[in-house]
């Protein structure tokens, strides 16, 4: 059950405590396993396979639960990379399988020159990431590049659909419902390109709407193009929300829904959080949002063109992602539908956190306790557990969990489960079971560093009460040592 609006919240040390995070120190922890695997069966999973090195055939004593999880904050891993430097060794092994012949070939960012980061000197392949001689990294993002990938695979498995059944031998992967998504999108397309609806003001503040880049419930997302007063040849872009009525809903409660919105995120100044500037409407009164204009498309469309991401790469998304939410939190308000979708990257990677239509203030200026909320909404495999059981829950512990889910999305390509939902979705319970267990949960256990998956269990923790808050999980000893790009600091 949530806790109170008047009780106090848990310290760290007791977090830890109530929530013992399962982990490895077995030798099958020192091998590690590709993520991008298929969830377990029911039955219990077969054993690792033998050592490779000596030191794989020493079998350590099992520590207990809350030893295991002790050392989450404040001591330093052995077998996690240093701050500075990017441990290459680990970030293969992560991506490998025990068996090298059917193993997936998966490119590791090498550490280059400048001359050659953008492509790889000898293959001449894009690369969205690499390392720097000095420990740094950076990231290069093409929406275009990535958009054309998807395209590619959109219609690959059209050709599939059409010879005969497609079966999703995936049934979690992230491409699960995208073919039908798809397909409506592009149906669309042709009859929104003809549709813009753009004031005398709104283009002579911010120019020109043009090129759909985003669609949802809500509406559709342009760029629009402005050229630079002071330099001719450079355009300014914006991004413009125009939102749509929904069915039924009274110009009033329309009006009030879109100005709420625009009033909590106008209030976020951070660099991982959009920067909105205008609310404003159009010649035929459609509310237009106008926001900055984030060149490196979402991490949903990221982490679907990737299959999953490198680990420093997700560590820096991760990281940021969890700075924009702590700063949410400490203004008062949550989220309440974080999701891939809604976060935005820039072309040298900040990720920026948008679309507050779900926002909710839970606590005023004057006020020092946080209010509870009610009520389900956000996407199914992001929705906390709390949701489905409580009238009332904290909707900060909801927006936690939601990054916990994200980060394994970007880890494995694929999400835990549909719905955190007991007796309703059997990979979550197999979760709550497998938590319990000194094995742990496999898709968790693969995390080869043991503060990683410390923090991981623990945000995913189904008792909101013992969940780590976003401030906690920056404090943590993984996240405290994971080193975010110049981009992420900055936010450009």
């Amino acid at each position: 059950m949530a806790t109170s609006a008047s009780s106090k919240p848990a310290t760290i040390a007791s977090k830890l405590t109530a929530s013992p995070a399962p982990s490895a120190s077995t030798a099958s922890s020192q091998h590690s396993q590709p993520e991008q695997i298929a969830l377990p069966p029911p039955s219990k999973p077969a054993a690792n396979g033998p050592a490779s090195s000596g030191d794989g055939l020493l079998k350590p004593k099992k520590p207990t639960m809350t030893s295991r999880i002790s050392g989450m904050f404040g001591r330093k891993d052995p077998d996690s990379s240093n701050s500075s430097r990017v441990n290459l060794a680990e970030k293969n092994g992560e991506g490998k399988s025990p068996n090298p012949s059917t193993a997936p070939v998966r490119p590791v960012p090498s550490r280059q020159s400048s001359t050659s980061k953008i492509k790889d000197s000898a293959s001449g392949q894009f690369k969205r990431f690499w390392m720097n001689d000095d420990g740094t990294h950076e990231h290069h993002l093409k929406v275009a590049r990535r958009q054309e990938k998807l395209s590619d695979m959109f219609n690959a498995m059209l050709g599939k659909k059409k010879e005969g059944p497609m079966h999703d031998d995936q049934p979690l992967s992230l491409m699960a419902n995208w073919v039908d998504v798809m397909r409506n999108e592009k149906e669309k397309l042709a009859e929104q390109k003809n549709n813009a609806n753009t004031s005398l003001s709104l283009v002579q503040k911010y120019g020109k709407t043009q090129e759909v880049v985003g669609r949802g419930a809500f509406g559709i997302v342009r760029v629009a193009h402005k050229t630079d007063t002071r330099d001719p040849k450079r355009e300014q872009l914006y991004a413009v929300k125009e939102f749509k009525q929904r069915p039924g809903e009274s110009d009033k409660k329309y009006q009030k829904r879109l100005t709420s919105e625009f009033c909590i995120s106008s209030s976020m100044q951070h660099p991982n959080v959009i920067n909105t500037l205008d609310l404003l409407q159009d010649d035929k009164g459609v509310y237009c949002e106008v926001m900055e204009y984030c060149s490196g498309g979402d991490l949903y469309t990221l982490v679907l063109s990737a299959g999953q991401l490198e680990v420093t790469e997700a560590d820096c998304f991760f990281k940021q992602l969890m700075r924009g939410v702590d700063y949410m939190h400490e203004m008062g308000v949550a989220h309440r539908d974080l999701k891939p979708e809604n976060l935005l990257l820039t072309s040298h990677g900040s990720i920026k956190i948008t679309d507050f239509g779900n926002g909710e203030c839970f606590r005023m200026a004057w006020e020092k306790e946080a209010h509870m909320t009610a009520g389900l909404c956000g996407s199914g495999p992001y929705i906390a557990p709390e949701e489905y059981v409580d009238k009332e829950f904290d909707p900060r512990a909801v927006d936690a969990w939601a990054c916990g889910i994200i980060y394994m999305a970007m880890r494995t390509g694929r999400h835990l489960w549909r719905v955190a939902q007991r007796g309703e979705d059997e990979f979550f319970d197999r979760y709550l079971e497998d938590r319990k267990q000194e094995s742990g949960y496999r898709p968790i256990e693969v995390l080869r560093r043991r503060p990683c998956r410390n923090v991981i269990y623990s945000i995913l923790d189904p008792n909101p009460t013992r969940r780590l808050t976003a401030q906690q999980v920056l404090h943590s000893e993984w996240v405290k040592e994971i080193q975010v790009c110049r981009a992420g600091d900055e936010g450009f």
